[in-house]
């Protein structure tokens, strides 16, 4: 019997994807993340409260890469700690009594995490919480950063 098997495994010289959760770990609860993210957002678009939102669908994008952005816990929720290092990273750091405001405000189960869905509700909703604001104002601020004007449109007859 020749060991074959030992010259395909463990390929050497490639980058560990994502490192931290052992990567192939991590990504596929990323992929099984997002895919469950994506259920609800068909959900929102098939929701007549919403979808007169002639965007909703650009919306719904761009909230889900924003909610992928923080450490969801093993539900897929946004806790008090990944609600924490979000707003550290955005420079707008919270109490853990700010903190518990904002999830609260959000948050339509206990007020100690809150769902994809309360996210939404959140972003779409009328209400101004406070946590949208910060997002909002993040959004803005990125805006700003990048180059004003529209694209170097290459020539046609620069085309290859």
């Amino acid at each position: 019997g020749r060991k074959a098997s030992e010259k395909t495994g463990g390929r050497e010289g490639e980058p560990a994807d994502g490192g931290l959760f052992g990567g192939k770990a991590f990504g596929l609860l990323k992929a099984q993340q997002e895919e469950r993210l994506d259920e609800i957002n068909k959900q929102f678009l098939d929701d007549p409260k919403y979808s007169s939102d002639e965007d909703l669908l650009s919306k719904l994008e761009g909230f889900k890469e924003k909610y992928m952005e923080f450490d969801l816990n093993g539900n897929g929720d946004i806790d008090i700690m990944s609600l924490k290092r979000m707003l550290e990273k955005l420079g707008v750091p919270k109490t853990h009594l700010e903190l518990k405001k904002l999830i609260g405000e959000v948050s339509s189960g206990s007020g100690e995490t809150f769902s994809y869905p309360d996210f939404l509700r959140m972003m779409l909703g009328k209400r101004s919480a406070i946590l949208k604001m910060i997002l909002m104002y993040e959004e803005k601020a990125r805006e700003k950063e990048k180059p004003t004007g529209p694209p170097a449109k290459k020539a046609i007859s620069e085309l290859p």
